[in-house]
């Protein structure tokens, strides 16, 4: 994807060296474009942590070559598995991030210790490119979706989409899921407009959705995350796409909390609710998303605090509540796959339930 004309991936090997990684410093969006050099499997593990690297398919292909980063240190077989393990529980939801690390114990097991550290570049590579290609393959389908809801709008009157948090190239290691099918739709220069979601607490779609759409040149508006109900009332949302971080067999959704008041929104006023995702994100071991789906409870300042920018140009953070209040902060919530109109993956769109998925991907099931 581009900012400002210049074309990124957002995780790459830095070419001078040939063997850190690079990624973008999400915490520092958008008030500045910091790129971190990781060195480190703890430098990985604190980044995925504290959220200067999110959205599950990056989070897995950035686990990925933290295992790459430790096997530079200590290539044995007792280490691997330690460090596997370590990576794997920095988020505990996000279901791509397990998937990538038992991908990369499956190929490294059977890999002797002298040549370990290439084959983990090596296969850390190859997650990286397939999840730009399943990504760009989700745009396609997704774009076959907004050219529909054109087909009911006047010359030249946008589509309206509308999002919640983070679920385009910035959460992917290209295009993104949810935003895949915008991207698409704009760059064939089809009318689209973005009603972002703000996405609190931790304001992904403010500041980070609303960033890239903007360095890509995608029309948008940012919204606050109640107001999505009352632009469904008024017609003014002609299909919601959303990302998730765990789907299960039978198609329940889980993504960034909030997600699932928008699709009883959606429901009421019979907006398509669509879901974009890569096979990589199914959790084919869980049936009942809210029974099953393992929710990260985050830090309580996420709620209480907020970082922006002053008049002069420095940043702050500060409290917005009040001494004493006690304060949840559960990052997701889980979406029955009844509200969800249907899946949009790299092999075609589905419906949400197990048959559906099964059909796509019987080599899975």
């Amino acid at each position: 994807m581009k900012i400002d004309g210049a074309s990124y991936r957002s995780v790459w090997v830095d070419p001078r060296d040939g063997w850190s990684v690079r990624i973008f410093d999400q915490a520092r969006l958008p008030w500045s474009l910091d790129i971190l050099r990781l060195t480190t499997r703890d430098q990985v593990a604190h980044a995925i942590s504290t959220m200067q690297v999110r959205g599950a398919p990056l989070i897995g292909a950035v686990a990925a070559y933290g295992l790459a980063l430790a096997l530079r240190t200590d290539n044995s077989s007792d280490a691997l598995e330690h460090d596997a393990e370590l990576l794997a529980r920095t988020r505990p939801t996000a279901v791509n991030l397990r998937w990538a690390i038992e991908r990369m114990l499956t190929r490294l097991r059977n890999t002797p210790a002298a040549e370990r550290v290439r084959t983990a570049y090596d296969e850390a590579a190859r997650i990286c490119d397939e999840d730009a290609a399943q990504n760009a393959a989700i745009g396609q389908h997704g774009l076959r979706l907004i050219e529909q809801a054109a087909l009911n709008k006047t010359a030249g009157e946008p589509v309206n989409v509308l999002t919640h948090c983070n679920a385009g190239w910035l959460a992917t290691v290209d295009w993104g899921t949810a935003l895949a099918p915008i991207y698409a739709a704009h760059d064939k220069a089809l009318p689209v407009h973005v009603w972002v979601d703000e996405t609190r607490p931790r304001n992904q779609g403010a500041a980070l959705t609303a960033w890239e759409l903007g360095h890509h040149g995608v029309p948008h508006t940012i919204i606050p995350d109640n107001a999505g109900g009352h632009l469904m009332q008024h017609n003014q949302v002609d299909l919601v796409i959303v990302g998730t971080d765990c789907v299960t067999r039978t198609g329940d959704v889980a993504n960034k909390i909030g997600t699932y008041l928008k699709a009883l929104a959606a429901h009421d006023n019979t907006v398509p609710f669509w879901v974009g995702l890569p096979s990589t994100t199914i959790d084919w071991r869980l049936r009942d998303g809210v029974r099953d789906i393992e929710i990260e409870q985050r830090g309580a300042e996420e709620v209480t605090h907020m970082t922006g920018r002053l008049p002069d140009g420095a940043l702050a953070t500060v409290q917005v509540t009040p001494d004493g209040s006690a304060s949840a902060n559960p990052a997701f919530d889980v979406t029955p796959a009844r509200l969800v109109t249907g899946l949009i993956t790299e092999r075609g769109c589905c419906n949400a339930n197990e048959a559906g998925l099964a059909g796509l991907f019987p080599d899975l099931a």
